[in-house]
């Protein structure tokens, strides 16, 4: 299981946070960069579902929704590994000994269930040519900023996100690894024009259930991916990742799951700020967002 069966050869390791390099402009991972060449090339196949969204925007609430459908609601076929042993994340490379998310891929058979973070332009070319199943899931960049600020305070291979303050504009000029909310869910929303993308919002997700009966396979997706379950299973909480990589003393992985905890953090003058350069990033979509239900 990745990092929890080579825990042992690390030993009393502490792990260094990570250089950040650009990819076409796009602040990523050093190593990442290092290896992007073979994630440029990296070939889908036609069956593979690919699992893609903003950092913190719920990427593996679906990634466990996506499961438990193919699964057909079987839970003990669900628990059989690790969500990020089960769906390989293409662009992510650890230390050696633990395979990076493409050398997890490709010794996988297709059909996969593969994850991705990377902006729409930094897509390896083989999903579009082989007309693959996307879904994205988007988040409101308020909770996403939020989220991700704690993340990476957790989250010994993501950059040291210094103090709240600081990231606010670190956030907001997209000077974060995979770059620019404003860029991602906007590129993401114009793929969907043309080819099959799913572009589902995180905060509709939160709202669909319990408003209709399920069939017995739904009634299970459904209890088996609530927060509170997601939260108790080691399987979806990340609790078999070291603490020298993330520290959920600092702050769970699994953290609030909810819309609206912005307000805890932004100030007035930050809401401010913010609204005026989302009003400026955003003018010419129709997307829209909300930020509380």
């Amino acid at each position: 299981m990745a990092f929890a069966q080579n825990a042992q050869h690390f030993g009393g390791y502490v792990m260094p946070r990570p250089r950040t390099g650009h990819v076409s402009g796009v602040p990523l991972d050093q190593n990442t960069c290092d290896t992007w060449d073979d994630i440029w090339r990296f070939q889908a196949h036609p069956e593979d579902v690919l699992v893609a969204a903003y950092p913190k925007a719920g990427i593996t609430w679906m990634q466990e929704v996506v499961d438990m459908i193919c699964q057909e609601g079987d839970v003990e076929k669900c628990r059989r590994a690790p969500t990020y042993d089960k769906h390989p994340f293409l662009e992510a490379v650890a230390p050696k000994p633990v395979p990076s998310g493409l050398q997890l891929a490709e010794n996988m058979a297709p059909p996969r269930i593969l994850k991705t973070h990377l902006p729409v332009q930094l897509l390896p070319p083989s999903f579009w040519e082989q007309d693959c199943k996307m879904i994205y899931v988007a988040r409101n960049a308020k909770d996403c900023m939020v989220s991700y600020y704690h993340f990476q305070r957790m989250n010994k291979g993501l950059p040291d996100p210094g103090d709240w303050g600081d990231y606010f504009s670190t956030f907001l000029s997209g000077k974060v690894f995979w770059g620019s909310w404003f860029d991602h869910v906007q590129g993401w929303w114009e793929a969907k024009n043309n080819h099959q993308v799913l572009y589902i919002f995180y905060e509709d997700m939160m709202e669909v259930p319990g408003k209709g009966a399920f069939e017995d396979i739904l009634e299970k997706v459904y209890q088996q991916t609530t927060f509170q379950a997601m939260r108790g299973n080691p399987m979806a909480n990340y609790s078999t990742i070291p603490s020298f990589v993330m520290d959920q003393s600092i702050s769970p992985f699994m953290r609030k799951g909810v819309v609206g905890d912005w307000r805890n953090h932004f100030t007035v003058a930050q809401d401010e700020v913010f609204e005026e350069e989302y009003g400026r990033r955003m003018e010419r979509t129709a997307l829209t967002f909300r930020t509380r239900l």
